[in-house]
């Protein structure tokens, strides 16, 4: 019963106040199936584009974080290629940061944040340096700018606005 309660004055916070460049909302009748979407974040690389996201809430909220993951394909050293994202706010201490006075609000928006810095020290994704998102790109090859990512991650980029862009708000 907390947890329908809360969730329902959770999703209306939502729907009144939103963050700024995120929507959540309930799928169909459950109230534990949640859809939101985030936009991408003025000066960084995904400027423009709109990433929509699965929440699942579990049945011990607020004991338990939400599960979220991207359903838009996003590349970035914190989420893998399922849409998994490693983030503190979505793991159980010792390891993760979630308590039950966070709400999807909060973890929503620092979701977003961590889209705009990505964190080196936990990467899901080896293979992508979090660093190269913010390196010089030759002059020619500048998107922002201040041209603060290079060139060698500008094909992936891309690829993510294809999906992204594709997205419409809720």
């Amino acid at each position: 019963m907390q947890r329908a309660s809360r969730l329902k004055r959770e999703l209306q916070m939502l729907s009144t106040e939103p963050p700024p460049g995120i929507t959540c909302w309930q799928t169909e009748e459950r109230i534990d199936d949640l859809r939101a979407q985030i936009v991408g974040g003025v000066e960084t690389p995904y400027e423009g584009g709109i990433f929509s996201l699965e929440v699942k809430v579990p049945e011990r909220y607020p004991f338990e974080p939400p599960k979220m993951r991207f359903l838009t394909p996003i590349y970035h050293p914190n989420i893998d290629g399922s849409g998994r994202i490693c983030h503190d706010a979505l793991k159980l201490p010792p390891k993760g940061a979630w308590k039950p006075s966070l709400n999807i609000s909060t973890v929503l928006t620092s979701i977003q944040l961590l889209m705009a810095e990505p964190n080196p020290d936990d990467p899901l994704m080896a293979d992508i340096e979090p660093s190269s998102f913010w390196m010089a790109a030759p002059p020619s090859e500048q998107r922002l700018p201040s041209g603060r990512y290079t060139y060698s991650i500008r094909v992936q980029i891309q690829q993510t606005d294809v999906y992204a862009e594709g997205q419409e708000m809720h």
